[in-house]
Formats: structure tokens, sequence, C-alpha cells
């Protein structure tokens, strides 16, 4: 477990339309898509590949340091038009096609966000309460500068809601290799309050040559 109690980690979904993911969804020789076509393939594992560096890094980062709450999971992927769902949760091809048909800014993608961000809500507070404690976080793994998903989670988590501060000023693949770092390490980010942060800055320099 990380750090003080419960510690549940959101994880911004990778784009699940495009030729990308549209190969993904045709391909059979690969064992990838061989578990898309017989609907087992961990959604985790899928955007991953979608994604590459920067959901590679939030995956292994949320399992290395999250810590469940109420039978949930430590990591939890929004996953375009289903909401949360574990890393482990098995998609088929179909479901990937239709995930790339929802936008983010959407009410299709929000409102399926909000009705499981409210339940793990009800779970991480009932968790600090059990623990005699406020320590438990909600830690968004995934773009703070943009509304996208964040109003939706802020308006459920409140202060609750928290963000790798290191993340500001960072593009995604710094913020990926950032995060695997860490996780490689066991060296946990520091992070602090969405509410009253500042989510834009300038750019922080380049992170030094991992060693082999």
């Amino acid at each position: 477990m990380s750090g003080p109690g419960v510690t549940v980690f959101l994880l911004s979904p990778a784009r699940c339309g495009g030729e990308r993911a549209a190969q993904l969804a045709r391909s059979e020789r690969s064992e990838l898509g061989a578990q898309l076509h017989a609907g087992r393939a961990p959604i985790g594992d899928v955007f991953a590949w979608l994604s590459a560096l920067y959901f590679r890094g939030k995956l292994a980062y949320a399992l290395r340091f999250g810590a469940g709450a109420g039978g949930a999971p430590g990591a939890l992927v929004m996953a375009p038009g289903l909401g949360l769902r574990s890393p482990d949760a098995p998609i088929s091809a179909a479901m990937l096609r239709a995930m790339g048909e929802v936008e983010v800014e959407s009410a299709a993608f929000v409102r399926p966000l909000a009705r499981d961000a409210r339940l793990l809500e009800r779970a991480v507070a009932e968790a600090a309460d059990r623990a005699r404690s406020p320590a438990a976080r909600v830690v968004l793994l995934g773009s703070i500068a943009t509304g996208k998903y964040l109003d939706t989670l802020l308006e459920v988590f409140g202060e609750r809601l928290l963000f790798p501060e290191t993340f500001v000023g960072r593009g995604d693949m710094s913020r990926g290799g950032l995060l695997l770092r860490s996780a490689r390490s066991g060296e946990e980010l520091a992070y602090r309050s969405v509410l009253g942060a500042t989510l834009r800055g300038t750019r922080p320099p380049k992170l030094p040559r991992a060693r082999p």
C-alpha cells in the first residue's frame, strides 16, 4: 500500500478512435487482437497499446502505489461510455469500436463517469470513516489543464481530488516517462489538491536519461 490509508488512481483514457485503434480492432494475429475478438482483452493492456508510453506509465504507477477501498481497486480506467473500469476488465473489439465513437466532452462520456465516480466517492468516504482518518485520496493521472472530465470529477470529489504536482507544464511523453521511473524506483510523487492549484506552467527541464 502507498501512503496513508486509501489511494485510488483515476487514469484518463487512451484515444479509442483513429487508425491505430481500428488496426487493433481488425487484428486477429497478434495476441492482444485475438483477445479482443474473443472478448477478453484487458482494457488496461488495450489502452497501453493505443497510447504507448503515457498510458503505460500511468498504469504501472497506479498499480505500484494504489490501495483500493470498499472492494474498488487502487486503479480505475476511464472507459468512454462505460464509466470507470478496473484495468483488468475485459473488452471486445466491438466495445473498442463503440468507445471510439464517444467524445470525451460529450454527455455519453460524462454521465457514466459521474455515476461511477459517485459510487467511488461513497466507498472512499466510508473507508476513511472506518479508519477514522481523512487520508483517503483520489489521484487523477490525466489532463489537468482542460475541463473535459476534470469538471465532473471535481464536482464529485472536491478537495479530495489530487494530482501529481510535477505534471504542471509537462507533455504526455514526459509525464509517462516520469511515472514509469517512479514506479520502477518505488518513489511516489507528491500530490496536491486540484482545487486552487496552478494547472498551467512553464515546461520543466527534460528528464535525465534513465540508467540501463
